[in-house]
């Protein structure tokens, strides 16, 4: 009989590890926008150079929650202190389950005193749909990310949604806004006009430096975007593609997809119900070197993350005991790997060897094959001393990098090994093919790595996280 919701999904397979490692999900795709305008090169340097235009209208979810008892039901699920947390301001927002296992993460906007809107991927928007079912006075609507292959289909959403960033980003706004443009604090809301409309604004900085994330009704879309283009043109903007835009995070050290703590919680299990057998939760792909017979191997707290500041214990929320219970100075923190760049060469030239090893493909400039990548990073002695998270090349620093949570006595300049690929020949994803491990060389260094980000970002937000 076929599996009706995740539960029924677990319940049948019997091995929550070998499920998700096998998942026939494919590549994960940042649909709809172009994967180069330029060419991802070109598209990523623009944002340490000169400036950028991101679209990211297409690959989160937009999660509207309107009512009372909007914010105690943010309040209610997030690591986050919502004490302070006024009209016009976003918090980068962290559930964790009940063991205290984070779920997801991403940017909460509070338009109106009950009115907010979450952005991100559907994990931590689908727990807010299932809590927010729970007795609380308010409404929920669910703007969907775009499908990843439409196919000629035309693709709608509730709102566009862009960032201009750069080192001139701010002469691209004036310009285009026709006059000054308050430089609201970080993570402050305010206003703009783009092409006769009033645009709301976020300062943000993702690419490092000062910049806006913008967003209007999806109508507006192709106006907005072309005034933005042809103000910034004698900036030397650059629009970025679908591969441009993945490499970002690895200078700006933020982990995009942990894997979400909730198989096994039996506090959970209504939960697991709820979500569908075709669900993210259930078709995500685990993938990398580092396999356990315990999904709960994969399940990751927040100090692990570079989350630690984030946790307030002035409120009561889901998961608040088992984090109370974590002495933070024992736990894995979040930093960058520099690989060895002879290494990289080896991986990058295998597929041209008729006669030598296999090795799992690395793609540029995401190497990630699958959507929740755990990689073994071993010390000399082959103890694994910590777990590489997420891995790209990027064009700026001109290396490959990864994001990774390693042991606390593993100090920032040390060399490590990144087990590259899957024992046994690899699993069943659709990604991999037969190939065999490559233990790459790599300097355990800060995250953020690219200076710029580690200057510029906002204490809190990715910085200072890695020493």
């Amino acid at each position: 009989m076929s599996a009706k919701n995740l539960q029924d999904l677990l319940d049948q397979t019997g091995n929550t590890v070998d499920l998700l490692r096998n998942s026939q999900l494919g590549a994960y795709i940042y649909p709809v926008v172009p994967a180069e305008f330029t060419n991802f090169r070109r598209e990523v340097t623009a944002w340490q150079k000169t400036a950028v235009l991101f679209d990211q209208s297409h690959h989160m979810v937009n999660l509207w929650v309107s009512g009372p008892d909007a914010l105690k039901l943010f309040t209610d699920t997030g690591i986050n202190s919502t004490a302070k947390f006024p009209v016009d301001s976003a918090k980068q927002f962290v559930p964790v389950s009940p063991e205290g296992g984070v779920i997801g993460d991403g940017i909460l906007f509070r338009l109106a005193e009950e009115e907010f809107v979450f952005v991100g991927r559907a994990p931590v928007a689908n727990w807010l749909m299932f809590k927010g079912g729970q007795g609380y006075n308010l409404d929920i609507r669910f703007d969907d990310r775009s499908p990843s292959r439409p196919y000629g289909k035309q693709v709608n959403r509730d709102v566009w949604r862009f960032q201009i960033q750069g080192p001139r980003a701010w002469e691209v706004i004036e310009k285009v806004n026709g006059g000054s443009v308050e430089q609201v604090k970080f993570f402050k809301m305010g206003y703009m006009n783009i092409a006769g409309e009033r645009i709301r604004t976020l300062r943000h900085g993702m690419a490092g430096a000062p910049g806006l994330e913008i967003w209007g009704s999806y109508e507006t879309y192709d106006k907005v975007r072309d005034a933005i283009l042809e103000a910034g043109r004698e900036f030397g903007l650059e629009p970025a593609g679908a591969r441009a835009y993945s490499c970002n995070t690895l200078e700006s050290g933020w982990i995009p997809s942990p894997l979400p703590a909730i198989y096994t919680s039996e506090e959970l299990r209504p939960y697991r119900e709820s979500l569908g057998a075709n669900s993210y939760e259930a078709i995500n792909a685990l993938a990398g070197s580092f396999v356990s017979d315990s999904i709960e191997d994969y399940y990751l707290n927040p100090w692990e993350l570079g989350y630690g500041g984030f946790v307030k214990f002035d409120h009561d929320f889901v998961g608040r005991s088992a984090l109370e219970a974590i002495d933070p100075a024992t736990q894995r923190r979040k930093v960058t790997l520099a690989w060895n760049a002879e290494d990289v060469a080896k991986l990058l030239a295998s597929p041209l060897a008729t006669d030598g090893p296999r090795y799992q493909f690395f793609d540029l400039p995401n190497a990630n094959y699958g959507s929740s990548n755990f990689d073994a990073v071993q010390d000399a002695d082959g103890n694994t001393v910590g777990l590489s998270l997420f891995t790209g090349y990027s064009a700026n620093e001109r290396k490959a990098l990864s994001l990774a949570t390693v042991n606390p006595d593993v100090p920032l300049g040390a060399e490590v090994k990144v087990i590259w690929g899957e024992p046994n020949g690899g699993s069943k994803k659709t990604t991999v093919e037969p190939h065999e491990q490559f233990a790459v060389r790599a300097i355990v260094s800060p995250a953020p790595y690219a200076a710029m980000a580690r200057d510029a970002y906002q204490p809190g937000w990715r910085t200072a996280v890695s020493v």
